[in-house]
């Protein structure tokens, strides 16, 4: 029972989640003029409606997620508060607002999950496990702060551990913080190893952080701020692994699956507190996540559209001509028919995986 009540409330914020990406074109469509003829919440039958002005307003009967259906999105209608005949800086903008508001969602959740935060580890080396092999002054020492692991830079705590396993194992190059200079130290031979410490067997690379630093408001802020920025350059970083074959394609999650393990990691919690604060930070990081893919230059994505937007406007400086909307309609249609497959594909091996 439990669980399902973890599924349905993973369910209704996903449906906020892309009811806030809608809101943010419907508010900026509205902020710059742009005919909007409906703007609905939820998916399929209406339940509620009721129309203001040029604009109608929807509440309908599926709490999966809405729409902002603007005057003249694919093809020019002749009214000239189209969005189509629209300047293509205000395009850019429209496009741009949903996934703005999905990044502003994340944040504000970490934002709301911190403000109960009174300390957070800090990434500064307190001490070594037996045989540490790089210690001293060509290497580590007590009281270095990590700034960077292999030119990624560590922005919270969480960062090293991630950033030292992703190491492909031919040594680690480190940036650390020394008496307030930077020190760089490359190609230390640092690997995974199994070590005592404090009577207890650990599994790590040998490094020991044990300070802990109080947070005030301020600090409470730019630690839910870089947490946010963090999970976008997870998201790119999932997607270079997806690209160069470090993750396979098999492993790509669905709403299913994310549904699914998202439900696990609440129901598995200590205390039902515990689980719907592990499900509102999923929650962030998924937000975010949609943030980011919304933006890709995929046809059919805001992203897609975005980039024939500028392309439009360097074929026009250039060429005094614009592609024949019809013909970026034909794109944008064969690939949101692409997009449906590869979801159908993923909704599968995500149904299979559970299954098996």
């Amino acid at each position: 029972m439990e669980r399902i009540l973890y599924i349905l409330l993973v369910i209704l914020l996903f449906g906020v989640m892309i009811a806030v990406h809608e809101f943010g074109h419907f508010f900026t469509a509205k902020l710059l003029k742009v005919k909007v003829n409906e703007f609905a919440i939820g998916m399929g039958p209406a339940l509620w409606s009721r129309q203001k002005g040029e604009t109608q307003y929807s509440l309908r009967a599926l709490p999966i997620g809405g729409y902002c259906a603007m005057e003249g999105e694919d093809e020019d209608t002749g009214d000239p508060r189209a969005f189509s005949r629209q300047a293509g800086w205000k395009k850019i903008i429209i496009l741009c607002a949903g996934s703005f508001m999905n990044f502003l969602m994340g944040l504000i959740i970490v934002l709301l999950l911190y403000s109960g935060v009174s300390a957070v580890r800090a990434p500064v080396i307190t001490d070594f496990a037996d045989g540490f092999i790089c210690q001293g002054e060509d290497g580590l020492m007590v009281g270095d702060r990590i700034v960077s692991i292999d030119g990624h830079g560590v922005w919270v705590y969480s960062n090293v551990l991630t950033f030292l396993s992703r190491n492909d194992g031919q040594g680690i190059d480190l940036v650390v913080e020394r008496d307030g200079k930077r020190v760089v130290l490359d190609d230390l031979p640092m690997y995974r190893i199994e070590y005592e410490y404090e009577g207890q067997t650990n599994e790590g690379f040998g490094l020991i952080f044990g300070q802990i630093e109080e947070l005030n408001f301020f600090g409470k802020l730019r630690e839910g701020f870089l947490i946010t920025v963090d999970f976008v350059r997870t998201v790119w970083m999932s997607l270079g692994d997806l690209v160069t074959g470090r993750v396979g394609v098999d492993q790509l999650s669905g709403v299913i699956g994310i549904v699914d393990v998202v439900s696990d990691v609440g129901s598995q919690s200590a205390t039902w507190v515990d689980g719907l604060l592990n499900v509102f930070y999923f929650m962030a990081l998924i937000a975010v996540n949609l943030a980011v893919m919304n933006l890709l230059p995929i046809p059919a994505l805001d992203g897609g559209r975005i980039f024939f937007v500028l392309l439009n406007g360097l074929i026009y400086l250039v060429a005094r001509r614009r592609i024949p909307e019809r013909y970026e309609g034909y794109v944008h249609g064969v690939a949101f028919v692409l997009l449906l497959i590869l979801m159908a594909l993923v909704a599968f091996n995500d149904v299979w995986k559970i299954f098996t």
